[in-house]
């Protein structure tokens, strides 16, 4: 019986960023669910990794709206950092991603066996996709720098989480940031959201986002992929560079009753200084609110 040999698919991507930094974002599962979808309708919710010989990889990838999901997992068969990883995925078909540095470029690589089921253009698509969606994410982080800050405030998770999102007092903690600050939208996982406010002229602008993740009285992510100006969304373009992909998490701690806010957010480098100033000013406002 004539073994027929599994066609190999291999898809490439010149990223603008140094070595180290590509390696992290493609190994790190942080980073890993930040860039790991084929459209804006999919995502990556939970991802694993024991980056080591005979170590194991899962990515749980869905839809946003629920309506499928899969597994992406497998065992590494060899690991070289900064240079070429190898591993055998569940259904046995092998796979290689080689890393090829030149200084401030890195040119990522993978070489994989086709599956049996899409076909050969579907499947190269689809990776190819995902490996433009990295080289996207790892080049906006070269612009972009996790900002930390949080706030005690006296008063139970439930109201503090509550509180936060209630659109009254949304607008009233938000008007640090712009006088007429609201949202449209939902706070729902997966939902579109508009964060807007007023300039002097009277125009409408802000920010588009989508909800990443919303555990109540836990845990709220919010996504970036747009703005809002002279009263227009705007989703594509150089206007956009730098806050594509960008995070705003907030996390809520219980300590002794009361409750330990912390916000963990991407700026880009004209905004860093203006947001070490007034997201101080906009938690000690969420704080007299919610302690009032």
């Amino acid at each position: 019986m004539e073994i027929k040999e599994k066609a190999i698919i291999s898809v490439s991507a010149k990223i603008n960023v140094p070595i180290d930094l590509v390696w992290k974002s493609w190994t790190t599962p942080e980073d890993i669910v930040r860039w790991n979808c084929t459209s804006d309708d999919w995502h990556t919710p939970r991802a694993e990794n024991d980056l080591r010989v005979g170590g194991s990889f899962f990515s749980r990838m869905e839809a946003k709206d629920g309506s499928m999901g899969f597994d992406f997992a497998g065992e590494y068969s060899k690991v070289e950092p900064h240079k070429q990883i190898e591993y055998i995925m569940d259904d046995g078909r092998i796979a290689q991603v080689t890393f090829v540095s030149r200084g401030n470029e890195t040119t990522v690589t993978e070489n994989f066996e086709a599956e049996q089921t899409s076909s050969i253009e579907l499947q190269k698509t689809g990776w190819q996709t995902i490996l433009k969606n990295f080289k996207k994410y790892v080049e906006s982080l070269v612009e972009l720098e996790r900002l930390h800050f949080e706030i005690k405030i006296n008063a139970k998770i439930k109201k503090v989480y509550e509180t936060m999102l209630d659109e009254k007092h949304f607008a009233e903690w938000t008007s640090v940031f712009n006088p007429n600050s609201h949202f449209k939208g939902s706070w729902e996982k997966g939902s579109k959201i508009l964060f807007m406010g007023t300039d002097a002229d009277g125009n409408i602008g802000g920010m588009v986002a989508r909800i990443k993740e919303n555990i109540p009285y836990k845990f709220v992510s919010i996504k970036y992929f747009g703005i809002i100006q002279n009263n227009k969304e705007i989703i594509n373009g150089p206007e956009i560079e730098g806050w594509t992909g960008a995070l705003e998490n907030y996390s809520f701690t219980e300590i002794n009753g009361k409750t330990l806010l912390a916000v963990d957010l991407d700026s880009n480098q004209e905004f860093r200084a203006y947001f070490k100033v007034i997201w101080p000013k906009a938690l000690n406002k969420l704080k007299a609110i919610c302690e009032a």
